[in-house]
């Protein structure tokens, strides 16, 4: 089992009060515990909470389901990418991952901050000065609840094939199954029933698809 030590959680928690303090009520830090209960309860520190409207106790985000979903050590941070929150606030964020002295992830640092203000200034001169459309990312959204968060998970996975359920091949479900099971999708309870039936299969056929290769028969 994974545990964030007290000292660690302590250390953390001083450093997101620094941090939050430093740029403001528009920058909230978060600390995600990885541990038996973090598919539901992964928030075990914050600060500025109104910026996503999370709280202690609050469930997981992407990247915290995601590590749960395929653990690893040699995890890179992912600096300054851009998040969504439900009333459509714009955020840069980074994510960074916090190890034991065996080198095992027990814990995730966020930071994010509210540019929604920024962004609208960013637009305004890029339409005065640029003559050309530029392509933007969608920012990944800050989900508040395990529910919203496994709806975004199969909407990605349906992104992923490409092409509306009805027209999905085996293969093309396999691919999406994977997808979801890679993301920590499995680990939110009752899951599979809702997976299955999204895809439109029973649950004995969605486990036999997550046994199945990708591209395989």
């Amino acid at each position: 089992m994974i545990v964030l030590e007290k000292n660690q959680l302590e250390n953390l928690k001083q450093i997101a009060k620094g941090i939050a303090a430093q740029f403001g009520s528009n920058c909230e830090v978060v600390v995600h515990e990885l541990s038996e209960q973090s598919a539901y309860h992964s928030i075990v520190a914050i600060e500025n909470g109104h910026v996503t409207g999370r709280k202690i106790g609050d469930g997981p985000s992407h990247v915290v389901l995601e590590q749960l979903g395929r653990p690893r050590d040699d995890t890179p941070d992912e600096l300054c990418y851009l998040t969504r929150t439900p009333d459509g606030k714009i955020l840069k964020s980074s994510s960074m991952y916090i190890r034991d002295s065996q080198g095992k992830v027990v814990a995730i640092f966020c930071v994010n901050f509210d540019i929604s203000a920024l962004t609208m200034v960013e637009q305004a001169v890029h339409d005065l000065i640029d003559t050309r459309e530029t392509e933007r990312k969608e920012p990944e959204r800050i989900t508040l609840n395990v529910a919203d968060l496994l709806d975004d998970l199969i909407r990605q996975s349906d992104e992923l094939v490409g092409k509306p359920v009805a027209l999905m091949t085996k293969e093309d479900k396999i691919k999406a199954i994977h997808f979801l099971n890679s993301n920590g999708a499995m680990l939110i309870t009752k899951s599979g029933d809702k997976i299955a039936k999204h895809f439109g299969i029973s649950k004995y056929t969605l486990y036999s698809y997550l046994d199945s290769k990708v591209g395989g028969n």
